[in-house]
C-alpha cells in the first residue's frame, strides 16, 4: 500500500520510513547541535545527598558537574600515560584534545560528540593504536564518557544513534584509509553502556508520566469531591427553600378568602406575592435542573436539623463510638440552611472519627451566640488493635464547602494528645426567636 501526495506521486512505505528516521535523526543530532544546554543542577533530596554530611549536601546539586570533570581528569590521565613516548608538550596537548570533549558536554553536548569523533581521527595519526584504530585509551575512554553523558541527557531514541555512527565511523573510517580496524570492543562496551542508559531513562520517563498523572488524578478527583458536594448542597437548599416558596404561594392564594370583603388593592397584593412566589420556585426549579442528575429523586422525609441530632449520636454510639454532647447558649430555630448544614458538618465529623481514630472518644459542643452558630467536635487519639481507615480528605472538602456557602469560618487540624478537631462558626443574620427544646442545656449528653 502506498500514499499519495498532493501531486499525485506515490510513496511507497519504505520511503515514508526512510524519511521519518532522517527527518529523526536531523533532529536529535543535526540541528541546534552546538545549542548551548547547561548541565541543571541535580536535587538535593536523592540518596547521594542523604550520604552526605549535613553541611555539604547543599552542594549535592553540583555532584553531576564533579562526576564529568572527574571523567575528564581520568581521559587526561589516561592519554598521557598513553603518550609517553613522544614530547611532554605534544603529549599534554593530545591529553587535552581528548578530555575537551568530556568537558564540553556539561554545556553543549550533542556538540561534544561530534567534537570527539573529531579528535578521533587525528590523535590516531599521531598514536600508534595498532589494531584498536583508530581509538587509541585516551580518545577510548574520551568516547565511552562522552557517549554516555550525551545519552543520559537526551531522549532514549539518541543512545541508538549514537551507537550506531560510532559503529559507521569505526568501520568506515579504517576502510577509507587503508588500515586494519578491531571494532568488537568499542561497539559491545558502547552497546551495554547505552543500552543501560536508555533503560534507566526510560523509567525515568515512565515514573515522571506516572507522577504526572498522579497529580493530574488528584486535582481533577478533588474537582468532582468539589462539584458533587455543590450539587448535593444545591439539592438540599431547594428542598428547603422550594418547601417555603410553596408555603407562600398557597397562603397568598388562601388569604383574601378568610378576609370578609378585602380591598382590592389587597388582592391585588396576594395576587402579585403569589405570582412572584411561583415565578421564584419555577426559576428555582430550572436552575437546580443543571445540577441535578437525571435519576435524582428527591427526598420525602424531611430535611434533618439539630433537633435530630440526638439521633444521630444515637447511631454513632451503636457503631461503638463514645460521644458526648454539650449545648450552651439559648436554643433558638435557625434559619433551615445552617440547620442542615450544622448537621451534615457534626454528621461528617463524627464518620471520620470513626474511621480514622477507632477506640477514641469524642464530644460536640453546639453554641447558640449572639449572631451565630458554632459547633466544635473534638475526638481523642485512636486507641486498640483496629487500624485507621485511609481516606482522601473529601469529607474536611465538603464541610469547608458548607462552612463557605454559609460565609462562616471553619477550622480542622489535629490536636496535641493526638486527636482530631474541628471547630466552625456559622453567621445567622436577623432575628430569631428561643425555643424550647427537651432534653438539652448544657452538659446534656
Amino acid at each position: 500500500m502506498t500514499d499519495t501526495t498532493a501531486g499525485g506521486t506515490a510513496r511507497a512505505p519504505e520511503f515514508r520510513i526512510a524519511s521519518g528516521l532522517l527527518e529523526s535523526f536531523r533532529e536529535d543530532l543535526i540541528t541546534d547541535a552546538f545549542a548551548y544546554r547547561p548541565l541543571p543542577p541535580a536535587g538535593t533530596d536523592g540518596r547521594p545527598a542523604r550520604w552526605m554530611p549535613k553541611s555539604l549536601r547543599p552542594k549535592a546539586a553540583f555532584l553531576p558537574h564533579a562526576a564529568v570533570g572527574g571523567l575528564a581528569l581520568l581521559t587526561l590521565l589516561v592519554s598521557s600515560a598513553d603518550n609517553a613516548d613522544v614530547s611532554p608538550g605534544l603529549g599534554l596537548l593530545m591529553g587535552l584534545m581528548a578530555a575537551a570533549p568530556v568537558l564540553m558536554t556539561l554545556v553543549r553536548p550533542v556538540g561534544a560528540f561530534w567534537m570527539v569523533l573529531g579528535v578521533a581521527l587525528p590523535l590516531a595519526v599521531v598514536q600508534n593504536t595498532g589494531m584498536n584504530w583508530p581509538w587509541a585509551p585516551g580518545t577510548f575512554v574520551a568516547h565511552m564518557a562522552v557517549v554516555t553523558v550525551v545519552a543520559m541527557r537526551s531522549r532514549p531514541r539518541v543512545a541508538w544513534w549514537l551507537w550506531l555512527i560510532t559503529v559507521l565511523a569505526g568501520t568506515v573510517l579504517p576502510v577509507l584509509i587503508g588500515r586494519s580496524v578491531e571494532l568488537g570492543p568499542m561497539a559491545f562496551l558502547s552497546g551495554v553502556v547505552l543500552l543501560l542508559v536508555t533503560v534507566r531513562n526510560t523509567r525515568r520517563q515512565a515514573q515522571q508520566e506516572v507522577t504526572a498523572q498522579q497529580e493530574v488524578t488528584a486535582v481533577e478527583r478533588d474537582k468532582r469531591t468539589l462539584l458533587e458536594e455543590r450539587t448535593t448542597i444545591a439539592r438540599e437548599l431547594h428542598d428547603v427553600v422550594a418547601h417555603h416558596m410553596s408555603v407562600v404561594a398557597i397562603q397568598a392564594e388562601a388569604a383574601p378568602y378568610r378576609v370578609k370583603n378585602p380591598p382590592p388593592e389587597l388582592e391585588a397584593a396576594f395576587v402579585t406575592i403569589r405570582e412572584n412566589a411561583v415565578s421564584a420556585l419555577t426559576e428555582l426549579r430550572r436552575v437546580l435542573g443543571v445540577v441535578r442528575s437525571a435519576d435524582y429523586e428527591a427526598p420525602d422525609a424531611p430535611q434533618p436539623t439539630l433537633a435530630s441530632l440526638d439521633g444521630l449520636l444515637s447511631n454513632v454510639r451503636e457503631a461503638g463510638l463514645s460521644v458526648e454532647k454539650t449545648v450552651t447558649g439559648a436554643v433558638r430555630e435557625l434559619p433551615q440552611g445552617v440547620e442542615l448544614s450544622a448537621y451534615r458538618i457534626i454528621q461528617e465529623a463524627l464518620s471520620n472519627t470513626l474511621r480514622h481514630a477507632p477506640g477514641s472518644t469524642a464530644s460536640v459542643e453546639v453554641s447558640y451566640v449572639l449572631g451565630g452558630l458554632g459547633i466544635r467536635v473534638v475526638n481523642g487519639a485512636p486507641t486498640g488493635d483496629a487500624r485507621p481507615s485511609p481516606g482522601a480528605g473529601h469529607g474536611i472538602t465538603g464541610m469547608r464547602e458548607r462552612v463557605a456557602m454559609l460565609e462562616g469560618e471553619m477550622t480542622a487540624g489535629e490536636t496535641g494528645s493526638g486527636g482530631y478537631e474541628v471547630a466552625v462558626f456559622i453567621p445567622v443574620r436577623g432575628r430569631t426567636e428561643p425555643v424550647a427544646e427537651p432534653g438539652t442545656g448544657a452538659g446534656a449528653a
